[in-house]
């Protein structure tokens, strides 16, 4: 298999088992928009893109995984959810409870060592306060994704531990593309996605063996 159809079949595995509902599909297409403003903003001022990222970006993405997307047998893919967390190639709902505790707790160490073992400057003012936690977060991040790459050689192979983190960094810009409609098929009444939509045709080929 190709990177790009590893890639493919990373991004139809987590939309077909994880977006199904159309107010997490609105809340990822918001989220999207917060991580290209972040994408942004790292060159401009990094301590607004890394607050935007996580505090923006990251919670509306996980209120939309934990709060609206079911949890009960999966009829349309004929999947439990013990089976969609099994197979999830990135973080699942469990992985991400341990990490999101990670990011909640994190500037906790501030206190108790200002300079996080000498890698920082202890604060002055508010404004360094923020900056210190804000490499944290940006840190944190980095090393997430960093972790299950290399835990995904070990468990996948390397082909899905490349295409993974490139899903990751790509995702914002791929999301605005297949969820921006989202909002519109809400405020029509439609909660689920039939995945029937034109933009899914180009995992057809995957969906078919998936079947099979």
């Amino acid at each position: 298999m190709s990177l790009l159809k590893e890639l493919q079949k990373q991004r139809w595995d987590d939309h077909r088992f994880y977006h199904r509902n159309r107010i997490n599909q609105s809340l990822h297409f918001f989220s999207a928009m917060c991580f290209i403003s972040s994408y942004v903003l790292i060159f401009i001022e990094p301590v607004w893109a890394v607050m935007i990222g996580w505090l923006l970006a990251m919670v509306s993405r996980q209120i939309g995984h934990f709060f609206f997307e079911s949890k009960d047998f999966d009829e349309v893919n004929n999947a439990t959810h013990e089976y969609k967390e099994s197979v999830k190639v990135g973080y699942n709902l469990q992985r991400k409870v341990v990490l999101l505790t990670i990011w909640v707790i994190s500037p906790l160490i501030l206190k108790f060592d200002p300079s996080v073992f000498g890698l920082l400057t202890p604060a002055f003012d508010r404004w360094s306060l923020l900056t210190n936690i804000s490499l944290i977060w940006f840190w944190i991040g980095v090393g997430a994704v960093l972790f299950r790459s290399i835990q995904l050689i070990f468990v996948m192979g390397p082909l899905a531990a490349i295409a993974w983190p490139t899903k990751i960094i790509t995702d914002p810009f791929h999301d605005v593309y297949i969820y921006a409609k989202a909002p519109l098929y809400l405020m029509k009444g439609e909660l689920y996605d039939d995945m029937s939509d034109w933009y899914i045709e180009e995992f057809s080929e995957e969906l078919k063996e998936s079947q099979a």
